[in-house]
């Protein structure tokens, strides 16, 4: 399959164009070889996932994040990202954990470029909505400044979208999850916020970038986890 046609799918859904400006995405590094017979997906290409795409004879490599340094030996094999492009489509990071938790039924129309919103419509139980993010991410944690018993409104960000936690309580969420907080974000919501991992809520999309390539060409994933380990 033409290199050329497979990103042409991707960006179909997932325009270069609607990028964050300070986002480096499309093509990392871009060979003269145009046929590719079979690619790898992976979350973030390390020098582990070069050395697999290697051993499996992969022409390409279609990755979320994107680099921003591109070491001279990986320039041999072409190396494209789909990152806040991807993250805004209709099938990016966010949507598809909403869809992997069972929760699309929930979901109301929110204009805004990251964030995705469900609506429950009547009250949850903390303890009941932690069992549902447990099937993405079993290892998450959560803050709870004002001992909320129950969530209704749920602001969603795949990733690292702690910033956004001002915006989603200004929205009128009582209640994010994301990935990446950081100690002293925790301490200073007013709002529930629950961090899965960014690993783990970013991971599940790679079916969907599947889905986007197209049939022309044999498809693998790389082997890839979180860095982190939970004793």
């Amino acid at each position: 399959m033409d290199k050329y046609e497979i990103i042409k799918n991707i960006e179909n859904i997932a325009p270069i164009e609607s990028a964050e400006a300070w986002d480096c995405v499309g093509f990392m590094v871009e060979t003269p070889k145009i046929e590719v017979l079979k690619l790898m997906l992976c979350l973030t290409p390390t020098q582990d996932i070069i050395n697999q795409a290697r051993a499996q004879n992969c022409d390409m490599i279609i990755s979320h994040h994107p680099l921003f340094y591109v070491p001279v030996e990986w320039c041999k094999i072409d190396i494209y990202s789909a990152h806040t492009n991807l993250d805004k489509a209709s099938c990016g990071t966010t949507e598809t954990l909403i869809d992997k938790l069972g929760l699309r039924k929930f979901v109301k129309p929110l204009e805004h470029e990251f964030l995705k919103g469900i609506d429950f419509g009547k009250s949850v139980a903390i303890e009941d909505f932690v069992s549902i993010l447990k099937q993405v991410s079993p290892n998450l944690r959560y803050v709870n400044n004002n001992g909320r018993e129950f969530v209704r409104k749920i602001a969603f960000c795949a990733g690292s979208g702690s910033e956004f936690i001002s915006e989603a309580k200004e929205l009128g969420f009582d209640t994010l999850v994301t990935g990446d907080l950081k100690f002293h974000t925790a301490l200073d919501s007013e709002i529930v916020v629950f961090d899965i991992g960014h690993f783990e809520s970013e991971i599940i999309v790679l079916p969907e970038l599947a889905k986007l390539i197209g049939q022309g060409v044999e498809v693998v994933y790389a082997d890839e986890k979180s860095p982190f380990i939970y004793g």
